[in-house]
């Protein structure tokens, strides 16, 4: 059985931590961790098969400050066997331009993007760009808890499903 590690950036009662908890819900607690990268390692990181990473937009489209003081330990672990899944919050209304950019700016600094399952459609959303979309899709799972929160349950739960398909979980 996978052991999966579910990584966000952020405040731990914040929206991304309760994301990140509604997903380890769903793969079961036995089976999945959560951490706070502001207190996480590159230890941490390789211990798990399936790594769930997670970020707020932070200013205009950064990915959280957490994340960027995590990202080198998280490119320096040994990632080539892993799958990853990615999941990003923003504000599609207030932040058109920059939507859910930090789960973009995560993606660009991984060193094994065909390791990344749980690719999602824009359809549903509204906005201008985004650093997270490839090939008309975004690279993981796209949460707008501010102006589109009736649709996040749902969208979570889809997209576990397809994650456990796709990663073969």
């Amino acid at each position: 059985m996978a052991q999966i590690g579910i990584f966000f950036g952020g405040k731990d009662n914040g929206s991304t931590a309760k994301v990140a908890r509604k997903i380890q819900e769903l793969f079961g607690d036995a089976k999945a961790t959560v951490h706070n990268v502001s207190n996480a390692s590159k230890l941490d990181v390789e211990k798990y098969d399936f790594l769930v990473l997670g970020t707020a937009a932070w200013g205009i489209g950064e990915m959280h400050s957490d994340w960027e003081r995590f990202i080198d330990k998280l490119i320096e672990a040994d990632l080539a066997e892993k799958k990853i899944a990615l999941f990003g919050l923003g504000d599609q209304k207030l932040y058109p331009e920059s939507f859910v950019d930090g789960m973009g700016t995560i993606f660009c600094r991984l060193p094994h993007k065909e390791n990344v399952v749980g690719y999602t459609s824009t359809r549903g959303y509204n906005f201008y760009y985004s650093t997270a979309e490839k090939d008309g899709k975004f690279v993981g799972l796209a949460i707008d808890d501010d102006t589109q929160k009736e649709f996040t349950d749902e969208r979570i739960k889809n997209w576990v499903k397809q994650i456990r398909q796709e990663a073969k979980l």
